[in-house]
């Protein structure tokens, strides 16, 4: 083979590389920040939010004749379409097939499961069926995290006392931000997340106000001093605020135009 060939190909074999990474569904290179609000109202859930590179997704579960169905709303439940059957299975698949990471190699990945039914019966559902995934989620005990493929936590009805009691447990607690000031435990409570709009007026309209950057960054410093993440729900979902939560260090960035947040974020 010529030099001149050699050389030809060595510029070539990355770029289609390139361009087939980009093609494939699912091969996108993983957005550790990324975080599909509302997951399961895509027209594929979890495999959109995949295909765009996002670790961390949101289902809205609800206990209804012993399934965990998907939905915001308890109208919209349909028999099968479950916590399992949208979610767990096809991450179980992935991790099997990528060497024990949903992405090859790939970061930490989020299921924040929102208990929308009462939390006292729900949770032991919950619990059971995480059972049968353990080989692939983190687990949690009182004084340490093993970080696994998926990291299950829980939001919305949050059986606070009950996970707390247990010394061992497959899903941790999303706190709010007044939970700053009891310092939870990040083996308990390894996520602060909060509506953006109880705590800030700014809409994205016009400069940040350096008060409120001020306020962002001293909630920012303060979760991570702890261990801990942080997200924001109800956010103007435009690129001016992705901007200002990227730069604060915000953990996980909410979103419900995931392919327009993935580009922002590819962007940087």
């Amino acid at each position: 083979m010529s030099s001149f060939l050699r050389s030809a190909l060595g510029i070539l074999l990355p770029l289609v590389a390139a361009l087939v990474s980009t093609a494939a569904p699912g091969a996108a290179a993983p957005l550790p920040r990324a975080h599909a609000h509302n997951d399961y109202e895509h027209p594929r859930p979890l495999r959109d939010a995949l295909d765009q590179g996002f670790s961390s997704v949101e289902a809205d579960i609800h206990l209804v004749e012993g399934e965990l169905r998907v939905a915001h709303d308890l109208p919209d439940t349909r028999p099968g379409r479950t916590l399992q059957s949208l979610y767990l299975e096809p991450l179980r698949e992935r991790v099997r097939a990528h060497g024990g990471r949903v992405y090859p190699g790939g970061p930490l990945f989020t299921l924040l499961v929102d208990l929308k039914t009462d939390a006292a019966a729900t949770y032991p559902r919950l619990r059971e069926v995480l059972a049968g995934y353990r080989d692939m989620l983190t687990v949690f005990r009182n004084d340490r995290t093993a970080t696994n493929a998926v990291t299950v936590i829980l939001s919305g009805n949050r059986p606070w006392e009950t996970l707390a009691a247990e010394t061992e447990r497959l899903a941790g607690l999303d706190g709010r931000l007044p939970d700053l000031d009891r310092a939870f435990s990040p083996h308990l409570v390894p996520l602060i997340s909060d509506n953006w709009r109880n705590h800030f007026r700014w809409d994205g309209t016009g400069p940040f106000p350096e008060a409120e950057r001020t306020k962002l960054l001293g909630l920012v410093q303060r979760a991570h001093a702890n261990g801990q993440r942080i997200r924001f729900w109800a956010a103007p979902d435009r690129p001016e605020v992705w901007r200002v939560h990227a730069d604060a260090g915000v953990d996980l960035i909410n979103t419900d135009k995931l392919a327009e947040l993935a580009a922002f974020l590819r962007g940087r």
